[in-house]
């Protein structure tokens, strides 16, 4: 294969610990592992629940240290064992990945969910027949499905129910504020567009956000209500029910389009001059 078409894939985690990772808990300063939930164990980047009597509304997220904008995401997830004590319903076997997400910095204290698109990813349950994955969910945003604002906080995707703790195979496409692509197990299960700042107050379309519920102060967004989002963090999320993450890569798809530099690469969507380089 030609070097400027070799795809350069970055590994996230490093598998032996959360070197570049960063850590807010719901009501817990920042970088505060609170009771080891989040575990480097067998090269897998697990959420554990071990030293919890109750989980007590301990909503967590760990942030990767740097932004993107567009980019290909590959992840293998599973869930695992049994929902721990004090946990809502409808966390069991339920997690996700936030993308374009806030910095873990720029969470309120006590806030439970980024500001983010959230790539759902739900596990099937005994008494139902179909659970999709891959759905999107939208703490304090709005997608585009077609060529309509969808202001429902959840909307499904089109994928298969995975039961038991096997595991599942995921993708993303990001292609800045324009469009969001989730795969999963090869299959296209989600398509939608420009990810952008949901209303602070409802409207005819909309009953509003969750803010105040969420911990997220409104005022902090609310003359940002309808602006695209174009890049942020990717954030996994812990919210009661184990799981564990591994082979989680990041193809960038922003780069220098320059065929002269050194640093060319044939698949890059969006152009970064200054990246360039000649020498």
């Amino acid at each position: 294969m030609n070097t400027i078409d070799e795809e350069a894939w970055i590994s996230l985690f490093n598998k032996k610990d959360l070197s570049n990772w960063t850590i807010k808990f719901t009501g817990e300063d920042l970088k505060k592992n609170y009771k080891e939930t989040f575990v480097v164990e067998d090269s897998m980047l697990r959420i554990r629940y071990d030293h919890y009597e109750n989980f007590d509304n301990k909503f967590a997220h760990i942030y990767y240290n740097t932004p993107y904008s567009y980019y290909k995401l590959k992840f293998d997830y599973r869930f695992t064992g049994e929902q721990t004590e004090g946990g809502s319903p409808w966390n069991v076997r339920n997690s996700g990945v936030m993308l374009h997400a806030q910095s873990a910095e720029s969470n309120d204290f006590n806030q439970n969910f980024p500001v983010s698109v959230e790539l759902q990813l739900l596990g099937g349950l005994n008494d139902q027949n179909q659970r999709t994955t891959g759905n999107v969910c939208t703490p304090g945003t709005v997608v585009v499905m077609g060529d309509t604002l969808n202001y429902k906080h959840c909307i499904p995707s089109s994928s298969k129910t995975y039961f038991g703790d096997q595991w599942v195979h995921a993708e993303a496409i990001v292609m800045g504020g324009e469009s969001m692509t989730f795969i999963v197990e090869k299959d296209t299960v989600l398509k939608f567009k420009s990810p952008q700042i949901g209303a602070s107050k409802p409207n005819a379309h909309y009953e509003g956000e969750y803010w105040n519920n969420w911990g997220i102060n409104p005022d902090t967004w609310k003359d940002k209500a309808g602006e695209i989002i174009t890049e942020g963090y990717i954030a996994l999320q812990a919210e009661s029910h184990p799981i564990d993450f591994k082979n989680i890569e990041l193809l960038d798809l922003c780069g220098c389009k320059d065929p002269k530099a050194k640093n060319y690469k044939s698949y890059y969507v969006k152009d970064d001059p200054k990246s360039c380089i000649y020498q």
